[in-house]
């Protein structure tokens, strides 16, 4: 019962496929790979010929990233939010939902910041969707914690995009505002314990933001910037996840793998004072040796649309920083 973004019917086996495809539901369209994830293997095309110069791109970079050169198609929704639904459910028949997490600040449709509750999702909308999905979830036999993802249109329509069985990077933000303790829900799960909650249990008390902190240059592109830390500092006020120890002088953030170093997650009693408050640690936070996100984490936190909640996924490209594909 969740919509869907009209695109192809399923894979998209060659050029004029695709293109027929795209005349029906109209350009712009995206290009995806089917066994893709984090921006991979995915083009913006915006005609037909642009279509054929991606579909050839998107197809070599698809193979590469994942040995699989499948591609589908979809309408690109213009000024699009990325809006995801945390659930929980156990092998007897209940699930939950926890409330949506806005996740629209990206680079190269990966995310760099997610807050919740989400500015543009209102508490009827959140219950109504949050119902449908956690439905959905139970119908399917599912048990464990896992989102639900969604691309908000300008006018408000919520199309289902894919769900994320694990946990995500981004989950914090949701335990802030809930209390709830999503490793230790799972734990629970796995040990074929029912859920101790029932949805009205699950409230939502405030505002959380997580930022990603990695180890790029924004100014170049996103470039990986591997190197040896001298300093990594973060304010005591603040929740921090690293794999990174609190003193860290002396770790070398290599080149092969993630560039994710840290999230620093804030939460506050509504939003204003959540983005105040990650204004001042953001100014706190000290990080020698390489270079990091910090800086452009500063930009977007005092950005007049997005302290409005006035933003969709191409505010970082609006801001003048392109992104690159480190």
């Amino acid at each position: 019962g969740l919509a869907t973004i009209p695109g192809s019917a399923g894979v998209v086996a060659d050029t004029a496929s695709a293109a027929r495809a795209a005349a029906e539901v109209g350009y712009p369209v995206f290009l995806k790979a089917s066994a893709g994830g984090g921006g991979r293997g995915m083009r913006r095309c915006g005609n037909e010929p642009e279509l054929s110069r991606g579909f050839a791109e998107a197809t070599l970079e698809a193979e590469k990233a994942f040995g699989n050169p499948a591609l589908y198609l979809e309408k690109a929704i213009v000024g699009g939010r990325h809006i995801e639904f945390q659930i929980l459910a156990d092998a007897w028949g209940n699930a939950v939902h926890l409330g949506e997490r806005e996740c629209s600040v990206q680079r190269h449709h990966q995310k760099l910041l997610e807050e919740s509750p989400s500015p543009v999702i209102d508490a009827a909308t959140r219950s109504a969707i949050g119902a449908r999905v956690a439905a959905a979830v139970a119908g399917l036999g599912y048990r464990n914690a896992g989102t639900v993802e969604f691309l908000r249109d300008p006018g408000g329509a919520l199309y289902f995009m894919e769900m994320n069985t694990r946990l995500q990077v981004e989950h914090p933000v949701t335990e802030m505002v809930t209390g709830l303790d999503l490793v230790a829900e799972q734990i629970r799960i796995a040990a074929n314990e029912p859920l101790r909650i029932r949805q009205h249990d699950v409230s939502i008390s405030g505002h959380a933001l997580e930022m990603r902190i990695n180890a790029e240059d924004p100014d170049a592109g996103f470039a990986p910037s591997p190197g040896t830390i001298t300093r990594f500092e973060f304010p005591p006020d603040v929740r921090v996840e690293s794999h990174i120890d609190a003193v860290g002088k002396g770790y070398r953030v290599p080149s092969h793998y993630d560039s994710l170093i840290a999230k620093m997650i804030v939460h506050a009693p509504d939003r204003a004072a959540a983005i105040e408050k990650a204004a001042r640690a953001l100014d706190a936070v000290r990080i020698e040796g390489i270079r990091t996100t910090l800086s452009l984490h500063r930009r977007i936190i005092q950005e007049p649309g997005f302290v409005a909640g006035d933003y969709d996924v191409t505010m970082i490209e609006k801001l003048g920083v392109t992104a690159g594909r480190g």
